[in-house]
């Protein structure tokens, strides 16, 4: 009998929380109708914290960031909910909002990607097929638009290496201006040793004229000291 009631209480317990998120999706679905998008996310939140496998209510939730403007964290949400859901025309809806939000940023080879997704759970979409085929038409029409979303990453790659090489060529310059200086010293220096070679060459020279005179002076026969001069 105790059992019995343990099952019982458990089920009523799950009906309950079953009961909550729903509650909750309801709730921010009254708010999203009247524009309230940052208190129907309140409420979408709380559903997804009842129950995290709901796809509903993070389905909800994207829609809610998504007229927030907050693109990103939409896009998350949006492909969670396309990974839990089982119907494939709800879950067309997610990939299609995907794209959309990737069409709005110009990003079309991605937009492209997620309509084409989009179809493959509901061919019968003609707002998707048309979203597709001017995405397809832009993105022939403006090529750079993918580039130019790919450049700024590579951009961003390309100033932290350009930073490294700068610092490498500084010391490098650094360096080689050390070794020219050693190797080639400022004209002060070279004007101070040309002079002193040229006092030391004076000086030598003045020497040798001595010594020449002094030899001359004694190869001379000397005078008898006793002898007058009249």
């Amino acid at each position: 009998m105790r059992n019995i009631i343990v099952l019982i209480l458990l089920t009523i317990a799950s009906v309950a929380y079953a009961q909550n998120d729903r509650d909750y999706i309801r709730s921010g679905n009254r708010l999203y109708r009247n524009k309230s998008f940052d208190k129907a996310e309140v409420e979408y939140r709380k559903a997804v914290s009842a129950n995290a496998e709901n796809p509903q209510a993070v389905y909800n939730l994207g829609c809610s960031m998504m007229m927030q403007q907050k693109d990103s964290v939409a896009i998350q949400h949006f492909e969670r909910a396309s990974k839990l859901e089982t119907n494939k025309l709800r879950r067309a809806k997610s990939n299609h909002n995907i794209g959309v939000i990737f069409q709005n940023h110009k990003m079309y080879d991605k937009a492209i990607e997620a309509y084409k997704q989009a179809l493959r759970d509901n061919p019968n979409d003609d707002e998707t097929r048309y979203n597709l085929a001017l995405c397809k038409k832009l993105m022939k029409n403006n090529p750079d638009n993918n580039k130019q979303n790919k450049n700024n990453q590579d951009k961003d790659k390309n100033q932290d290496k350009n930073k490294d090489e700068n610092k490498d060529n500084n010391k490098d310059k650094d360096n080689n201006k050390d070794k020219k200086d050693k190797q080639n010293p400022p004209p002060q220096e070279q004007m101070s040793k040309d002079n002193a070679e040229q006092l030391l060459n004076a000086a030598m020279q003045n020497e040798k004229e001595t010594q020449q005179r002094l030899q001359k002076a004694m190869q001379q026969p000397r005078k008898n000291r006793s002898q007058k001069n009249w």
